[in-house]
């Protein structure tokens, strides 16, 4: 008979004890379940919040970056540009002037090798005048038909092309020596740009990669900046050269004109002299004398 209260108790603390699962405890489990999800949920939008915020900053700081690498380039590249227009100006040496313009287009594209080509017209070719950063004696000696390969197509058609890989582009003219040229030098990518006088290509300028590292738009654009002032040097040379050979040709007249001079001046005075030895009775001896004293004789 004692047993009875303690099963009475259990019938009436059913859904609280071992039986009571599904009870009041199992009715305040989900509840806590749910405050725990509510109390996530703002620390979830936060946290969301917080990340586009960081990846906006730093999609701004990688445009401010570039904004100022941009700047930084151009400012160095003005600078070498002001440097080759003062080279011009106190020109004395043109193949000074133009290593000048091949180092620095190498140096400011970051390029493996750079060069520059002059036309050969009468031959129809062009060939190379300077190089940098060349090995190979065989590419520093190829001569390009007009039309052939990269430069001859930029000589012949004064457009600036460039090639990622020169090897497998087939807009090019490949012969056997250029190919193998450029093959030896190790050469990969290459851009070309006219060297213009007016509307007359007189050359080309390069800048090339020996591993496939293409040029874009800015490169080009530098690089034919760095042309028009070659093709000035160049012009420049050809007119103080001009100049030199008519001063020397008017220095070798001036000089002959003061010995027809000099001349024509010891005539008249021998003419004076004998003329006048004449006119005071002057004998045969006399005016022998005298043409020996006339003549140094």
């Amino acid at each position: 008979m004692a047993a009875s209260p303690s099963r009475t108790a259990v019938g009436h603390n059913d859904g609280r004890g071992r039986h009571g699962v599904p009870g009041a405890a199992g009715a305040r489990r989900p509840a806590r379940r749910v405050r725990g999800t509510a109390a996530r949920g703002p620390h979830r939008g936060r946290g969301t919040d917080t990340l586009e915020r960081l990846e906006r900053a730093k999609a701004l700081a990688l445009q401010v970056r570039s904004v100022l690498e941009s700047r930084r380039r151009r400012e160095t590249e003005l600078t070498a540009l002001f440097e080759t227009a003062s080279d011009l100006a106190s020109l004395t040496d043109v193949d000074a002037v133009l290593e000048a313009i091949v180092r620095r287009s190498r140096q400011l594209l970051g390029s493996d090798v750079a060069y520059l080509s002059l036309n050969d017209e009468e031959a129809g070719e062009t060939y190379m005048r300077v190089t940098a950063g060349c090995s190979s004696d065989l590419f520093r000696a190829v001569r390009l038909p007009m039309g052939a390969g990269l430069g001859g197509l930029v000589a012949q058609t004064a457009t600036p092309y460039a090639s990622a890989a020169y090897f497998q582009d087939e807009r090019f003219h490949h012969t056997d020596g250029i190919d193998s040229a450029v093959a030896d030098e190790g050469i990969t990518s290459i851009v070309g740009v006219p060297l213009l006088l007016g509307r007359r290509v007189i050359g080309v300028l390069y800048a090339a990669n020996r591993t496939v590292r293409p040029f874009g738009r800015s490169d080009i654009a530098l690089l034919s900046s760095f042309a028009a002032h070659a093709a000035i040097a160049l012009d420049n040379a050809r007119l103080l050269s001009e100049t030199q050979l008519a001063l020397g040709d008017l220095r070798a007249a001036g000089e002959e004109l003061r010995r027809r001079t000099t001349s024509v001046e010891r005539a008249a005075d021998a003419h004076d002299r004998l003329l006048e030895l004449v006119l005071q009775g002057g004998n045969v001896d006399d005016v022998a004398r005298e043409v020996g004293e006339v003549l140094g004789g």
